[in-house]
């Protein structure tokens, strides 16, 4: 290679792909609920990055697996037994609802949606699946066929399976499209990407009596609301309903990257060796990470925190430019009188970090679930100084 020839791929390194909306924020650190900024700035985050940083900023727990498990075994192939994985699995199904024992890891929420699509489709040999308006799945073939108004981004020429779009308040229209020929019904209990958007409890019952009836499958995306957000271990508990399949990843391994498809064995049993696959997913570097997490969301009192603070950004927040708040726990959509937009400026001047959602005037605040009452009540004060 020439000098010339070097000199060029310098030039090029470090360009990223301009795909994203940035905020104009430049991270440089973060510790427990705070982030701080490369100019200085000292900042609440109340978005956790997509909901990821589930447990904030240099966990101690997260920190000491990560370390020791770095330096007994960095990776290995799932074709072996592995203690961590084995404990991950335990750990994270204990958490899970009624008869669901069985976990498979992936690496993300669009791979775990991906791989229980394919595990409706298997077991139940039937052709199309049932979403709703406002659900979010992912960006990949199968999960974004299911999302709500992909089109402008999907990018295949077609979707790989048939696909019906029902309101996600309307049990009639959900009757009425779950034939025979439905594999499978995907929904989130609390729709993120719309706005922290919460279905009605009694349409999950619904939707759960008539899937068990016409022998399709119950899908819980809980890839956002789950792992405790809501103040329930997976936010389809607020209803009582057992879904057949739920997928989670975003904050299941504290940031580290890692997905779990979680099923009964009545399910597992029907797959064989080769129907499933990944590389990185179930790697021993998440999996301790994720037996981390788990056991922190198990631990005595600590739901009992999360609808604490989610119940204190209700009781305070409806207040400034906030008209409205929805959503369930730390799954929570401000909807505001003006475009977020305007509106994020100027938390981020008052030391508040949130985000935006598919509705221009939802502000979604998903914090990590260590949240404190202060950090509450000074998101509160700021949101008062902004005008209506």
């Amino acid at each position: 290679m020439s000098v010339e020839q070097v000199e060029a791929g310098a030039q090029k390194a470090g360009m990223e792909v301009a795909v994203y909306k940035r905020l104009g924020v430049e991270l440089a650190d973060g510790v427990g609920c705070v982030v701080h900024t490369t100019d200085g700035r000292e900042l609440i985050d109340f978005y956790g990055g997509h909901a990821v940083a589930i447990l904030g900023y240099r966990h101690a727990g997260l920190l000491a697996a990560l370390n020791a498990q770095a330096t007994r075994l960095f990776f290995q192939t799932n074709l072996v037994d592995l203690d961590v994985r084995r404990d991950a699995a335990a750990a994270l199904t204990a958490l899970a609802p009624g008869d669901i024992d069985r976990a498979f890891f992936v690496n993300s929420g669009a791979e775990a949606n991906e791989n229980a699509l394919r595990v409706a489709f298997r077991v139940t040999g039937r052709s199309r699946v049932i979403c709703l308006e406002g659900g979010w799945h992912g960006r990949t073939a199968a999960a974004s066929a299911c999302t709500y108004d992909a089109a402008p981004w999907y990018g295949f020429p077609r979707t790989p399976f048939d696909v019906t779009r029902v309101s996600a308040s309307d049990s009639a229209a959900m009757a009425a499209a779950l034939d025979d020929s439905v594999a499978a019904v995907i929904l989130e209990p609390v729709q993120g990407q719309s706005g922290a958007k919460d279905l009605d409890l009694s349409f999950l019952r619904a939707v759960r009596e008539l899937t068990a009836a016409r022998g399709a499958l119950l899908i819980a995306d809980e890839v956002q609301c789950g792992l405790g957000r809501t103040g329930f271990n997976f936010a389809i508990e607020a209803a009582g309903v057992v879904p057949d399949l739920i997928t989670a990843a975003k904050g299941l391994a504290g940031g580290f990257p890692a997905g779990a498809l979680l099923m009964p064995q009545r399910i597992a049993g029907v797959l064989k060796p080769g129907d499933l696959g990944t590389t990185f997913g179930g790697g021993p570097m998440a999996c301790a990470l994720i037996s981390v997490v788990a056991k922190t969301l198990a631990a005595p009192g600590f739901l009992d925190h999360v609808r604490a603070m989610g119940e204190l950004i209700r009781a305070t927040c409806k207040t400034g430019p906030v008209v409205r708040i929805q959503g369930r726990g730390l799954l929570t959509g401000l909807v505001l009188s003006r475009p977020t937009k305007d509106v994020i400026p100027e938390l981020l001047e008052r030391g508040i970090f949130v985000g935006g959602s598919g509705d221009p005037n939802i502000l979604r605040v998903m914090p990590p679930l260590i949240i404190e009452e202060a950090h509450v009540r000074k998101l509160a004060a700021a949101l008062a100084e902004i005008r209506a």
